[in-house]
């Protein structure tokens, strides 16, 4: 495949559900960007409080956390351009302002095909993945928003398919 360009003076933000894959294919697109780069809200979150988003829940709760995402966001919407940028599950559901940062593209995933690709640490790393009913019910809810606040929903089943989705979609705005 050949270098993609991204000169939007814009970000790119992938959006979706625990385990929908933004993170994986956010890397994938950010190398093969000329002067691109991959950025993940929850790990800026875990670098910034120096602990991870399982201790920041258990110890400060999840308003705090959520609190820790309009601090990284902020910082995204004001100081980074042209980045792949991979959300928290829960970014758009309380910062619906998210295209100000940038494209907004849902990876939408079957939420039985996430669960399949999950392993057990990366299941005991989402807090709010511990109990599958309650995490079915939060991905039914946040699925409507997912799909308001996209610029663009690719259905992502296929890793090759969803990254030609993405090349096509940057290279319209570049």
């Amino acid at each position: 495949m050949k270098d993609i360009y991204l000169n939007l003076d814009k970000n790119i933000i992938l959006t979706g559900f625990m385990g929908s894959g933004k993170s994986t294919i956010g890397r994938i697109i950010a190398k093969k960007l000329n002067h691109g780069y991959f950025l993940d809200t929850d790990s800026l979150i875990e670098h910034f409080e120096n602990r991870e988003i399982s201790e920041i829940f258990t110890n400060d709760g999840e308003e705090y956390f959520r609190n820790c995402e309009k601090r990284v966001f902020n910082w995204i919407k004001n100081d980074v351009k042209n980045a792949i940028i991979s959300t928290g599950g829960g970014l758009p559901m309380f910062i619906p302002e998210i295209k100000e940062a940038g494209i907004v593209i849902y990876l939408k995933v079957n939420f039985n095909d996430i669960v399949n690709r999950l392993t057990d640490e990366e299941i005991a790393k989402r807090p709010l993945f511990q109990d599958l009913n309650k995490a079915k019910e939060l991905f039914e809810k946040r699925d409507t928003i997912y799909t308001k606040l996209a610029d663009f929903v690719i259905e992502n089943n296929n890793l090759n398919n969803t990254i030609k989705q993405i090349e096509q979609i940057i290279n319209t705005y570049s």
